[in-house]
């Protein structure tokens, strides 16, 4: 029987499956950050449990950490509890700990990709729904609760319910000036933020195969937000050209035998989904949203959506929605002003991102009225634009770079947008009060968020870059 990439990693890795159908699975990597994982160790002290298989788990600081002062003490108390209790687990119970300053230090989902620690054919799990961002090198990887933390950290096991399977194929080739970000952006408009629910997503096709590793990670990172379970891509040449030099890869004939192993791990050519959905890339302009969820999203050179046009049952949303954001119906979002930029997160804070973000600032001027907050993903992101010289760049046009971390993304650290401010922001939420209690949050790729910051206004970046 042919089957899909998803059901070859899922068999692999059955441990045993339940009268009802429930599977143990068993999982290759454990991430742990500070916030979902103190109740998880608590447990293991309170029945006297240790890690089952400490070298397959990773425990990185992330969420609450600032991202300017790295060396010095955490002000707000209870995130320097947090950070510090993270840090005491991983010491007592011996596990490898990539804390502030550590060279292997940034958000976690940034951290593990780019050091070969999650690699293609792996179930992945972490106690953050962005963890589909792993899947973008051919591996199983999801989010999960506390007490599944703890039933990881005590069995290297979970117990799931197989999902369906999706596969959405994306063919043609990507205009200029659109990014992976407008790719995922499009798709979640497309599919809404319920339209893939109950499924893990393979995203296929012309469109997909042409993407860097990057670009990549940042399309499955948003699978969550549609919905779905994860998100992956079949590995191939860009994957293994991505691995091959990382620090935690294997080497020698171990890569020569991981490698003969990756390359079997596709769909094949007659295996059947659940669900199958087709897309034009020529159809994606940059994209941002309007609203208070990713699938409020259009093209840059459209206008909000008219009430006639909402499915009744949305109205009431949809409505909340544009009140919060102090949007009309029918409204273009051109021109519209700004406060904040965010450049960053576990979606927009790699390489290719500071990259696009310099291409657009270059010989330009930071706006006046912009307060941009630019936050590398990892300490290893930050060491790359200092060698290629963005933060020159960045520092040319009034730009300043502030240390890894998720920073504002969400509301859990010091880098907060003020209630009322509007946010350009390369992240992946854009839920009421996500960047702090009444933050108005656009959500955009790293050119959009760009224009943004040298115009103070929202700004359709191909008239920079093409025109």
């Amino acid at each position: 029987m042919k089957k899909t990439l998803f059901e070859k990693i899922w068999e692999q890795h059955i441990v045993d499956t339940l009268p009802d159908a429930t599977t143990q699975l068993y999982i290759d990597r454990l991430y742990c950050h500070e916030v979902t994982s103190p109740q998880a160790f608590a447990g293991l002290r309170e029945r006297g449990l240790k890690p089952f298989r400490p070298k397959r788990i990773i425990c990185i600081p992330d969420h609450n950490v600032p991202t300017l002062h790295q060396d010095r003490p955490i002000k707000d108390p209870v995130s320097k509890r947090q950070v510090d209790t993270l840090e005491k687990n991983a010491t007592d119970f011996g596990l490898t700990y990539y804390g502030l300053l550590h060279p292997q230090n940034g958000i976690i989902h940034v951290v593990g990709p780019e050091n070969g620690l999650t690699l293609p054919g792996m179930t992945v799990v972490c106690g953050d729904s962005h963890t589909s961002t792993h899947g973008a090198l051919g591996a199983i990887a999801f989010g999960i609760g506390t007490s599944e933390v703890e039933m990881t950290l005590a069995t290297q096991c979970i117990m799931q319910r197989k999902p369906k399977t999706m596969r959405i194929n994306l063919e043609g080739r990507l205009q200029p000036g659109v990014t992976a970000k407008d790719v995922a952006l499009y798709l979640i408009a497309q599919m809404t933020t319920g339209g893939a629910t109950g499924y893990f997503v393979e995203y296929a096709g012309e469109t997909i195969r042409q993407t860097t590793m990057e670009e990549r990670l940042t399309i499955c990172n948003l699978s969550i937000e549609m919905g779905a379970r994860g998100g992956m891509i079949a590995p191939d040449r860009v994957t293994f050209e991505y691995l091959e030099d990382k620090a935690c890869t294997p080497r020698g004939t171990a890569w020569e035998k991981a490698l003969a192993h990756w390359q079997t791990l596709y769909s094949d050519p007659d295996a059947v989904f659940d669900k199958e959905v087709h897309f034009r890339a020529e159809a994606i302009e940059p994209m941002l949203t309007y609203g208070t969820n990713p699938g409020m999203g259009m093209g840059i050179g459209q206008r909000i959506p008219f009430l006639d046009s909402i499915d009744e049952a949305g109205r009431i949303s949809f409505r909340k929605a544009l009140d919060y954001m102090g949007f009309q119906p029918g409204e273009p979002m051109l021109d519209k002003s700004v406060d904040y930029v965010f450049l960053g997160s576990c979606t927009n804070g790699r390489i290719e991102d500071f990259r696009a973000f310099a291409s657009v600032v270059r010989g330009r001027r930071k706006a006046s009225g912009i307060t941009a907050w630019l936050v590398p993903g990892s300490r290893q992101v930050a060491e790359q634009i200092e060698a290629e010289g963005l933060d020159r760049v960045l520092a040319d046009a009034g730009f300043e770079l502030r240390q890894p971390g998720c920073s504002a993304c969400l509301a859990m650290n010091e880098d907060k947008v003020p209630a009322g401010k509007y946010a350009v922001s390369t992240s992946n939420r854009n839920f009421e009060g996500r960047q702090g209690p009444g933050s108005r949050t656009i959500l955009a790729g790293p050119l959009v968020a760009a224009a943004a910051a040298v115009t103070g206004k929202i700004t359709d970046p191909r008239t920079f870059r093409y025109a």
